[in-house]
């Protein structure tokens, strides 16, 4: 079954339309993803910063199509809205014999799992809602569908206080005045709210810190230019923007004193999968002694995967990189290389901010212990 639009929407125009900028919000502003009455509603990040539509969405392979064309984005958000594209293919066949039931389930989480292969949040989410079918074996359908759907509203819920838990340790890291760069979107509109990067940064700032932000545009998909800046315009979080290849520059004139960025998947030993672009990033913040820091919640880590080399790394359409919307730079003749993401060794991350505690110069060892041994204190030790 098909996303539709929901006819609720805002444009960005001179006149006569309500502006973005002129609508009521929260701290960490939006709401990516929502429940409403019998349908998961997604904010279409295709088209931000122009208009604000949400596609509605009433089946599995409605959010599977949603996560594959990019209408939603960002780890947490995916593993999120794949919780509830479970709960509606339930909810569609609770009427259905237990056996039929459990069949479209299981295709339903099929369609989720193929959806996009880099944010481990995902198979995460599936995996949970797995488990929740197994262990109510004997109940009815709908007291399943039920259960599904309860599970995906607790997913929702805990993102939402994981990243106000990252936000507040990740803050004590960031100095009253400082510059911080980010790359891609990291914030409310990658996750259930509040942010992982930027909810760094909102944390910060709610403390009382004055903070000034640059967002990469991070091509080619320009989340950063399109997203990150719009939502820290929203918070009147000063933003100013710079193309990819600026960062450079700008540390060697010290004029950055941080680097924030998100993540999609922590392999074991710490190597980070985040958007294209980030390894560059981390290589140059290095080499001028910039501290680079990675926010991403526990769930975003994947024990199952040693180590970066072995992180599947999504190749995107072309047509994403010769050209934008109806603006084309490049002809269809043109060869082209598109991976999503790439991989930022271990080595070069400064700390790893989680819900859990701070952990300084991930590994292996590091890692596995916040894993296993509950929440750490406030310095990470």
């Amino acid at each position: 079954m098909a996303a539709t639009t929901v006819s609720y929407e805002r444009a960005m125009t001179a006149g006569g339309t309500t502006s973005l900028d002129a609508m009521q919000r929260s701290p960490g502003g939006v709401e990516t993803l929502r429940w409403s009455g019998d349908r998961l509603e997604l904010i279409d990040q295709r088209i931000l910063p122009g208009r604000l539509e949400y596609v509605a969405c009433d089946s599995a392979s409605a959010v599977a199509e949603a996560i594959r064309s990019m209408v939603v984005r960002g780890a947490p958000a995916i593993g999120c809205a794949a919780a509830y594209g479970v709960a509606l293919e339930a909810g569609r066949l609770a009427h259905r014999a237990a056996d039929d039931f459990l069949a479209g389930i299981g295709e339903a989480l099929e369609i989720l799992s193929r959806s996009r292969p880099t944010a481990v949040n995902l198979f995460w989410a599936l995996r949970r809602m797995r488990g929740v079918l197994g262990s109510m074996s004997g109940a009815t359908p709908p007291e399943q569908a039920a259960r599904l759907l309860d599970e995906a509203h607790a997913m929702l819920r805990e993102d939402v206080e994981a990243n106000r838990a990252m936000g507040a340790l990740g803050s004590e890291l960031l100095r009253d005045g400082a510059r911080v760069l980010t790359h891609c979107n990291a914030g409310a509109l990658a996750t259930a709210g509040h942010g992982t990067a930027l909810g760094v940064i909102r944390s910060a700032v709610e403390s009382g810190k004055r903070i000034a932000v640059l967002a990469d545009e991070t091509r080619p998909f320009l989340q950063g230019a399109r997203l990150t800046v719009w939502e820290l315009e929203q918070d009147h979080i000063p933003v100013t923007l710079i193309t990819d290849n600026m960062s450079g520059y700008l540390m060697s004139r010290g004029e950055i004193d941080a680097v924030i960025v998100g993540a999609d998947r922590v392999a074991a030993n710490g190597d980070v999968a985040n958007k294209i672009g980030t390894y560059m990033v981390a290589v140059l913040a290095r080499r001028h002694g910039i501290p680079f820091y990675v926010a991403c919640p526990t769930s975003t880590i994947d024990v199952n995967i040693a180590s970066g080399e072995q992180i599947p790394i999504e190749e995107r359409a072309p047509a994403e990189v010769r050209g934008f919307g109806d603006v084309q730079w490049a002809s269809e003749r043109t060869n082209v290389r598109n991976p999503a993401f790439d991989v930022t060794p271990a080595d070069l991350v400064s700390a790893l901010i989680t819900e859990r505690g701070v952990v300084p110069k991930p590994d292996r060892d590091t890692i596995a212990a916040l894993l296993t041994t509950g929440p750490l204190d406030r310095a990470g030790t």
